[in-house]
């Protein structure tokens, strides 16, 4: 079963075409989740790929790991899951 992966220190104006076309060099995608501001729809800098095959989660890692993309250094590995963020809501006095 193949593995979410995180990818981060991308530029804010990437697009989902581009880290598609960029993560087909390693193996066909299942999903791409551009992670973006609800306001304004721009990217936050990073993103989740998944990729078909656990080869394809690896080979993706090995390559692309580092690789300069729009001059930015972009970090892949395998996706955490995601903490429970409690608080910051309303108090109870």
């Amino acid at each position: 079963m193949a593995q979410r992966l995180y990818v981060g220190n991308l530029s804010y104006d990437i697009t989902e075409a581009k880290l598609r076309d960029l993560f087909s060099q390693a193996g066909e995608i299942a999903s791409v989740d551009m992670i973006t501001d609800k306001f304004t729809g721009k990217g936050k800098g990073f993103a989740f790929v998944e990729m078909k095959t656990d080869e394809a989660t690896q080979d993706a890692i090995s390559r692309l790991d580092g690789y300069s993309l729009d001059d930015r250094n972009i970090a892949v590995s395998v996706a955490r899951p995601r903490q429970d963020r409690s608080g910051g809501g309303s108090r109870n006095y």
